[in-house]
């Protein structure tokens, strides 16, 4: 390290991290509410589940890329895998733990820095559209998976977020290779 570069503390960059991370949520619900005011309810929430899932396609190819670049198979257990992470380690929430029920694998977060934001705004709704992302980015990453929500703090009232892997179904598979994935019903589990 020369001398000229400076090191902060983590606490510092947490709340750095927590501020872009605000932003990014802020920015979503901007778009969300305008495209429904500009289009009506049902065309609006349409247009930004189409634009949710180009974003999960965009990180989950990306991801794939880097599990790949690293001599891995794009499998669940390399999602994430050394440079392949698409979230930052800290910053996005206040805590993760994985957690196992009745030998299945979850994982929990607490705090989501966006879900904060909608809270705050009243529009939890509107700004979960956002967490669609999960499981479409999983399946570009590789369609025989899809990351649901057991449970989401948009929808939960709750402070956690809940997450799973599950493999995905042959009608999933075969919509979201047509082009006609509907993510409401791929992570129907959300808004329970």
């Amino acid at each position: 390290m020369s001398s000229k570069e400076e090191m902060i503390p983590v606490a510092d960059a947490i709340k750095e991290t927590e501020m872009a991370s605000r932003r990014i949520g802020l920015l979503h619900l901007a778009f969300a509410k305008t495209l429904v005011a500009e289009l009506g309810d049902k065309a609006g929430k349409e247009m930004i589940l189409k634009a949710i899932e180009y974003y999960g396609k965009l990180i989950g190819e990306k991801t794939k890329e880097e599990v790949e670049k690293q001599g891995l198979e794009a499998i669940p257990q390399n999602f994430g895998a050394g440079t392949a992470r698409d979230l930052p380690k800290f910053g996005m929430h206040e805590g993760r733990e994985v957690i196992d029920k009745d030998g299945k694998r979850t994982i929990a977060t607490r705090g989501c820095a966006l879900a904060k934001v909608w809270r705050e705004y009243g529009e939890e709704e509107l700004g979960g559209l956002y967490c669609y992302v999960d499981p479409a980015k999983y399946m570009y990453y590789n369609p025989g998976y899809k990351l649901i929500h057991k449970s989401a703090m948009p929808f939960n009232g709750s402070n956690t977020c809940e997450f799973a892997v599950e493999e995905t179904s042959q009608e999933e598979r075969d919509s979201f290779a047509q082009g006609k994935a509907d993510w409401t019903k791929i992570d129907g589990e959300m808004s329970k």
